[in-house]
């Protein structure tokens, strides 16, 4: 037998993602007659092939040293035995490390992020529950009728209408016109909802002037939508939530703006020439014309989303690198950071130019970028890209963790499964990274959790078919234990555990656009509310849940327990903290399991779960 376990210690050690220049040992054990072991390693498109030196009879290491910049490194065994014949051992076919596989052929390699050893993200992250928000749609400071029409549609006369969907004939989008009336000074209003729920960082789906309820598509990115209120009324949310202990982030959509702009202006509707108005406007360069001014690149061919060059020079000077470009006057005026709106179509200078000026502004000012795949490897545009190094992003919206919970729960994968997708990731993820993510279960772009968690069906159809949905007493209670089971493991894993605004009261609704429904004041469910708010008490009690080491296992199918730790006095990062170890097990079977771990006895209920403390 012949075996390497990248997630083993004693085959690799240090283990996970390392910063440049550490030394690492890389083990293979084979009982099997080997005359030769080679690693072979690849690193900026080089091949490097190391001998390997026999420890033990049965034990061959190399030691080396991680290249002085950051990167992706990769390896493979390259073994040649003594009947003459050469194998191969590399990485397991899912590719998601572990223990390898013996190929005939050149295999898969196995992973081992190198970053800069500088890197480090704003602790409010680490330490943070956050809450998004989209703006029109959570609490209103005054009723419609005493606000004027909005630019563009109709106001919805009742809050708890569903909102609407009207797609164009021409584009196939939902228009998105129809608006219930959130403001930003209603959000101000609900402050102290939001601390007794827990929440520390908000984060604010776009804010700034745009024709549509969601403002993805930018009309003016130095105005606060007039529907939302006004400069002032930002900085007065700002400064009200840092009072309670609140950051708030930003949605800053960079990779294109809307079709009517005061860039692009194709509706005539600014008073500036806009680069559809002629080829003289000061924004003409921005955009890509294949024929001015009908044929234009687009956003996922959306003509109402023409793209920009995120790279012409007037363009990063506006975003980026001006006195008071963009990015830096919104976190001048109370923002904390950055989320990126499809962060993978923004190129790596971009993103490399952003980090510069807003990490030399204040090391503690945010980046979270919208990935939906693994971060550390991300393939876009035909180039590899990572994430992680400690020179673009601090962390990431974590849709993986999201996939992962939703099939652990509704029994598409097991326990195991679970465990293993979760140390890959951990393994992938530099801490600073892995300890920062956006660990979320619905949001704008995703159907409502409940209904998910309840298994009802397709919730997320295409968009003709989308519709109203309405859960059956029994479906509503399954998608409610399901989702108070994922609140608790996600409140016990590193990240930022994140609720979509009325999660915690119950709300449900299919993809876009009834996901995007209003919360509903007054109609909450109070058990649910009450439990989600009690599950983030607890995690802000303790500080081995947010910055405690992390060790995840596996008991038969059903049962994923977590187990944090703190011990010598200090924390993940090496910073002072009391010892302690945090248990969480998740029990989604039908039948009760007694457990031991970390020798205490734990009897974990049927569709439930059991977590616990044990200071010092």
């Amino acid at each position: 037998m012949i075996i390497h376990d990248s997630h083993n210690a004693f085959f690799r050690a240090p283990l996970g993602a390392q910063p440049a220049d550490t030394h690492i040992t890389i083990r293979m054990q084979s009982d099997e007659p080997i005359a030769l072991a080679f690693v072979r390693l690849w690193w900026d498109n080089a091949e490097i092939k190391l001998d390997m030196n026999k420890e033990t009879p049965d034990v061959y290491a190399v030691q080396l040293t991680l290249p002085s910049h950051p990167g992706l490194l990769w390896y493979h065994f390259v073994l040649e035995m003594k009947d003459g014949s050469t194998v191969f051992y590399g990485n397991a076919g899912d590719r998601m490390g572990g223990e390898g596989e013996l190929s005939s052929h050149e295999p898969p390699s196995f992973q081992i992020t190198v970053y800069d050893p500088r890197y480090d993200t704003p602790h409010w992250m680490r330490d943070g529950i956050m809450y998004h928000i989209m703006t029109d749609r959570f609490y209103a400071s005054k009723p419609v009728a005493e606000r004027p029409a909005p630019e563009n549609g109709h106001w919805h006369m009742k809050w708890d209408e569903p909102p609407e969907l009207d797609i164009h004939d021409a584009t196939s989008d939902n228009i998105s016109d129809d608006f219930f009336g959130g403001d930003l000074n209603g959000i101000r209003e609900k402050l102290p909802y939001l601390k007794q729920l827990g929440v520390t960082i908000l984060y604010l789906s776009p804010i700034f002037r745009a024709r549509s309820n969601h403002k993805y598509n930018t009309g003016d990115y130095r105005q606060i939508d007039p529907s939302f209120g006004t400069h002032e009324d930002f900085r007065a949310l700002c400064q009200a939530a840092k009072q309670l202990g609140m950051h708030v982030m930003l949605d800053g959509v960079f990779s294109h703006t809307g079709s009517d702009s005061r860039y692009f202006n194709k509706d005539g509707n600014y008073d500036e020439l806009g680069a559809y108005q002629s080829p003289k406007s000061p924004y003409y360069d921005w955009y890509h014309f294949r024929h001015w001014p009908d044929q234009y690149e687009s956003w996922w061919g959306f003509e109402t989303l023409p793209v920009v060059d995120k790279l012409e020079p007037a363009y990063l000077d506006f975003i980026i690198r001006s006195d008071d470009a963009v990015t830096s006057h919104w976190l001048r005026q109370g923002a904390s950071g950055w989320r990126l709106d499809v962060a993978d179509e923004l190129p790596m200078k971009f993103l490399y130019l952003l980090r510069e000026r807003l990490k030399r502004e204040s090391a503690d000012h945010a980046i979270l970028g919208e990935v939906w795949e693994d971060a550390s490897s991300k393939v876009a545009y035909g180039e590899l890209r990572c994430y992680c190094l400690g020179d673009t992003l601090d962390s990431v919206m974590n849709y993986p963790l999201r996939e992962m919970m939703i099939d652990f729960m509704l029994g598409r994968a097991n326990a195991q499964e679970f465990v293993r997708r979760l140390t890959h990731m951990q393994h992938n993820y530099p801490k600073p990274f892995f300890y920062s993510l956006m660990n979320l279960l619905s949001s704008h772009d995703k159907p409502r959790i409940i209904g998910v968690l309840a298994g009802v069906g397709d919730m997320e159809p295409p968009r003709d078919q989308r519709r109203v949905v309405k859960l059956k007493k029994t479906e509503y209670n399954l998608g409610k234990q399901r989702l108070l089971l994922a609140w608790q493991l996600i409140c016990a894993l590193p990240g930022m555990p994140s609720l979509y605004y009325a999660d915690e009261a119950g709300l449900v609704g299919m993809a876009d656009p009834f996901c995007r429904g209003t919360y509903p004041w007054g109609h909450e469910d109070q058990q649910l509310l009450d439990e989600v708010r009690r599950i983030a008490s607890e995690r802000h009690l303790h500080p081995v849940w947010a910055r405690g080491e992390l060790f995840v296992h596996e008991q038969g199918d059903d049962v994923v327990i977590v187990v944090r730790k703190i011990a010598h006095g200090v924390d993940a990062f090496g910073d002072p903290a009391p010892d302690a170890v945090g248990i969480c097990a998740i029990n989604r079977g039908k039948k009760a399991v007694h457990l031991t771990v970390e020798g205490a006895k734990l009897d974990v209920p049927a569709m439930g779960s059991i977590s616990m403390v044990r200071l010092g």
